[in-house]
């Protein structure tokens, strides 16, 4: 096992939202996600949410396009949710998306260990009238990953382990 801290591993990207007194910007074609989306959400991967915004919308604001295979992390109201970009999307300033040095780590296994992290995440947050999880603080996370080939393998046997089936 070798410790990194998630930042040596993995590229953070915060989102952000396009002004909404402004209609131009709504209901376009780039995937567009807050929390809200995950709050119900009953697989891993997303592929849409409730609202899309369009190339002006996206060009207006510092949200960002993350790719396919990010770990979606809502990093305020809450935190903890999580979600596996099943495309290109962008994101709200609620989350923290999290690209991953496929080199060092899987995101699967990137999303199943910080699924057990919520009480952690949430302890390391910041705030007085809400708690938020700033990209400094996830950036300085410390974990122990196995090599590549054993981080698969465990990825592939955790429904076995659990006896469940998991949907993508």
């Amino acid at each position: 096992m070798t410790q990194y801290r998630i930042r040596e591993i993995c590229e953070i990207v915060n989102g952000a939202t396009p002004s909404t007194n402004i209609t131009e910007y709504w209901n376009g074609e780039i995937v567009w996600i807050t929390p809200k989306d995950l709050a119900n959400l009953n697989t891993r991967l997303i592929f849409k949410g409730h609202t899309t915004i369009t190339e002006d919308g996206y060009k207006s604001c510092s949200t960002k396009l993350v790719p396919k295979g990010s770990v979606l992390l809502s990093s305020r109201a809450p935190i903890g949710y999580l979600a596996i970009a099943g495309i290109d999307l962008c994101t709200n300033q609620g989350f923290k998306s999290i690209i991953c040095n496929k080199q060092i780590v899987n995101n699967f296994y990137l999303y199943y260990w910080l699924s057990t992290k919520t009480d952690y995440l949430v302890s390391i947050s910041s705030g007085s009238t809400f708690k938020e999880l700033s990209r400094e603080a996830i950036s300085d996370v410390k974990i122990n990953l196995p090599d590549i080939e054993t981080q698969q393998h465990i990825v592939d046997n955790i429904p076995t382990l659990f006896h469940f089936v998991i949907s993508s």
